[in-house]
């Protein structure tokens, strides 16, 4: 899903990128792209095996792979673009910012709660989270294989959940999650086989936002906290009565959040090349 800004036309408008999360779509920043009309492009694909990016594919198992599928949807994002991920999205824009072709063209990072589960095996405390989340996906993972679909999600989503008062499903919701739910073995896989994140991120440059739920499992409150003390300068958000899908729930705060750290960053990215005007002239006067 690409959305157009009017004030900056075609191939002129800043770039902004928004990485879905599992069992959705490019469909979930809707609300991001009206946020960012008038000032940026919001170019938000469906991961491949989601949303219309399903068909004869080989799915990927790892996060560089996934970097490289989603590559060729980035093509619009020839220059210097803005990156926000959430959930496994998130996963896929930290590999994005820190190993990829594309990372010297990042000019912010905005991550939401990424699934970055290695990140917790350093500490006895943290690796009692981590083996919860590979205990889960080994039993989605049993699910799947057995054809135990409905109950594959329900394992999903009770887990997502964490602390909010769970909801039914629509049947509508239910029936697109049954068409892409095989895809859920695939971003654990690539999940785990994740290594280095802590390495990773001490080296990203850019400014990194980095927000999380109240309410959602403490695994990814962990990450989130992690990183944020990891990364360079990075700003922490938290939202005390926000669950994991905080980018939906809660899209107004969020989306606030994720507009007005675009705009420092653009405006951080202009100072460089304000001195390299000036720093000239002074001299042309002193000589």
């Amino acid at each position: 899903m690409t959305i157009d800004c009017e004030t900056f036309p075609g191939d002129r408008a800043p770039r902004a990128v928004a990485l879905h999360c599992s069992l959705g779509s490019g469909r979930q920043w809707a609300r991001l792209g009206e946020a960012l009309a008038g000032t940026h492009r919001l170019l938000a694909p469906d991961i491949c095996g989601y949303g219309a990016n399903r068909g004869p594919v080989d799915l990927p198992t790892t996060l560089a792979r996934e970097v490289e599928l989603i590559g060729r949807d980035l093509g619009d994002a020839a220059g210097p673009f803005h990156l926000v991920g959430h959930s496994y999205g998130g996963a896929i824009a930290f590999k994005l910012a820190t190993d990829s072709p594309f990372a010297a063209k990042i000019r912010s990072l905005t991550l939401i709660e990424p699934v970055l589960p290695t990140l917790l095996c350093d500490n006895a405390a943290d690796q009692r989270l981590y083996d919860r989340f590979e205990n889960l996906g080994q039993a989605i993972h049993a699910d799947l294989w057995n054809g135990a679909f409905m109950e594959a999600i329900d394992r999903f989503t009770t887990f997502w959940n964490g602390s909010e008062s769970r909801e039914p499903l629509s049947a509508k919701t239910r029936l697109r999650m049954i068409e892409q739910v095989e895809r859920l073995a695939f971003d654990f896989m690539a999940g785990f086989a994740e290594q280095n994140v802590a390495t990773a991120a001490a080296r990203i440059g850019v400014p990194t936002l980095v927000m999380s739920g109240g309410l959602s499992p403490y695994l990814t409150q962990r990450i989130a906290y992690r990183l944020a003390s990891i990364i360079p300068g990075a700003t922490a958000r938290h939202f005390p009565a926000a669950g994991h899908m905080l980018p939906i729930t809660h899209a107004d705060q969020i989306n606030r959040e994720i507009v007005k750290h675009i705009g420092d960053a653009e405006r951080r990215a202009t100072v460089p090349s304000l001195w390299a005007d000036i720093i000239p002239l002074h001299r042309d006067a002193a000589e």
